[in-house]
């Protein structure tokens, strides 16, 4: 796995080259996770674009277009080195969010500086028992997303091996929708996302196993 790197150099407007460089945290071998190809949204269809062509937090767009509140399993956490929870500024995590009924409706991998928050946002960030989004809304923070850039990510066998033990039920290798983006918080560079939709479901191309609520 790759090493955290500080925030310390410029935005890459590069999507591809984000994405990459956020999975690499988690997956050795970016080929083994997917192929991905930077779109724009106008070639983005629909409910996809709807879910990501936008500058707010996912866990919101999640919530708003299901009509309901989103929960999260963490897959895989990341720290420096010989430093503990308590003080360490530099964190990464691959997660899923769920819908109610179990479902997984989006991958993702968040990298955030943890100092660019106060020590309260931190620790329930740690715990890692809400989504990210969910709680720096909840602390009042001053919060931008930015450099949004839309991706179609072919996935590869590193999907199976995620899927497979508890999500069967899903196209691990049918194409799917996400995009790369940051935040930042009170103005400073603080948050790095890759966030994807859920792939179809064996068998029909809905992407999480139910009929798309209207709008």
């Amino acid at each position: 796995m790759s090493p955290l790197l500080p925030f310390s150099q410029p935005i890459d407007h590069d999507g591809v080259a984000r994405a990459m460089a956020l999975v690499k945290l988690f997956c050795e071998s970016v080929e083994s996770f997917g192929q991905f190809c930077a779109v724009e949204s106008a070639n983005v269809p629909q409910p996809w674009r709807q879910l990501l062509d936008h500058e707010s937090h996912m866990t919101v767009a999640m919530e708003k277009f299901y009509k309901t509140t989103v929960g999260l399993q963490v897959v895989a956490e990341l720290k420096p080195p010989a430093m503990s929870a308590a003080d360490c500024d530099w964190y990464a995590r691959e997660i899923f969010l769920l819908h109610p009924d179990g479902a997984v409706i989006q991958y993702g991998i968040v990298r955030i500086d943890l100092s660019q928050v106060n020590t309260a946002t931190a620790q329930a960030i740690l715990r890692a028992h809400l989504p990210l989004g969910r709680i720096l809304l909840e602390a009042g923070l001053w919060l931008q997303v930015q450099h949004v850039q839309l991706m179609e990510l072919l996935p590869s066998v590193y999907w199976q091996a995620l899927f497979s033990a508890t999500h069967t039920h899903l196209q691990t290798q049918a194409r799917t929708f996400g995009r790369v983006a940051s935040i930042r918080v009170a103005g400073k560079q603080a948050v790095d996302l890759l966030e994807i939709v859920a792939p179809p479901l064996k068998g029909d191309q809905l992407i999480v196993g139910r009929e798309f609520p209207q709008p």
